[in-house]
């Protein structure tokens, strides 16, 4: 992907889910040996474009090489969040694209999202060995909240970000008209 090309932040469509798919699995490829059952965790990141949530992605040169998904105030997450908290959900960016901002602009807009949803705080979940990831959060404000359960013999945390502390995002999401069907 040529990094001099226009990224376009938008909403996912139904044509976007086996790009999302694939971009899920490139992204956490690097961490194969860290999970104690890979080819079962796999399998659910392979089907990120399944997760209940609001999909947004990156597109460049007509192909997704980012994406994330947005849960809002109330609606059904995992249990390791509250349920009035919107959440950020696995975040992932093609190993290819990385380095240019594009896992920011999309929390950014997920951010947005619980901005305009008037929510006090979002939250997200990571890992320490998501080591670049965990620093881009922790630039933007995200502060650790609780650890969770390792996740196939990796450890997590919940992190959040409260809203009237955070630092505000330039860049304006594309327009949102509900859940995306994928």
């Amino acid at each position: 992907m040529n990094p001099g090309r226009q990224t376009i932040i938008r909403r996912a469509r139904d044509d976007d889910a086996a790009a999302i798919d694939q971009v899920a699995l490139a992204a956490f490829a690097q961490y194969r040996d860290a999970y104690s059952d890979w080819a079962v965790f796999s399998r659910g990141v392979g089907a990120m474009s399944a997760i209940e949530a609001e999909l947004i992605v990156a597109e460049r040169d007509g192909g997704v090489c980012a994406a994330v998904g947005y849960v809002g105030p109330g609606l059904p997450k995992p249990a390791f969040f509250e349920p009035d908290w919107p959440a950020i959900r696995m975040l992932v960016v093609d190993p290819e694209a990385r380095g240019q901002g594009l896992g920011r602009r999309l929390a950014e807009a997920c951010i947005e999202r619980a901005r305009a949803d008037a929510a006090p705080l979002i939250a997200l979940h990571t890992s320490p060995i998501q080591q670049v990831a965990l620093a881009m959060y922790q630039r933007m404000g995200f502060r650790e909240h609780r650890p969770i359960a390792p996740i196939f013999g990796v450890p997590y945390a919940v992190y959040l970000l409260h809203l009237k502390d955070g630092r505000s995002s330039s860049h304006q999401p594309a327009g949102r008209q509900g859940r995306v069907a994928v």
